[in-house]
């Protein structure tokens, strides 16, 4: 369907199709979404082609928060080498409350898939929690 209306001679008819004219070649825009704050940064050439973007999404704007909260969590649930009990479903709470993507908001609490991985500095695991 879409290939023949793409093929349509009238497709590029005049009262069909608008030609817009960049009349800057940056801008920035900021608009509140459902999952927060959304920051787009574009320039564009003189054929108005994008040729540089910047999105900054509420993850990003929530990061140090989310990384603040799974350190709490962890300071609570990593005993020496090991993960205890509880520290899927405290992080997957730390991470609704931060990011409220529609994939994380659409799981039933206590069924997210999750891995959460204890290593130690030279990088060897130590211990795995995981949840399909």
């Amino acid at each position: 369907m879409i290939q023949r209306l793409l093929e349509y001679p009238d497709i590029l008819n005049t009262h069909v199709r608008s030609r817009a004219r960049p009349n800057r070649l940056e801008g920035v825009g900021i608009s509140e979404a459902p999952r927060g704050t959304l920051i787009h940064h574009y320039k564009i050439d003189e054929n108005g082609l994008i040729r540089w973007a910047n999105l900054i999404i509420a993850t990003g704007h929530n990061n140090l928060a989310m990384n603040r909260g799974v350190r709490q969590v962890a300071e609570r649930f990593v005993d020496g080498n090991k993960l205890r009990e509880g520290m899927l479903n405290r992080v997957e709470a730390v991470i609704r409350c931060f990011d409220p993507c529609l994939s994380c908001s659409t799981h039933a609490l206590g069924q997210m898939p999750i891995r959460i991985e204890l290593c130690k500095s030279d990088g060897e695991v130590c211990d795995v929690l995981q949840r399909n």
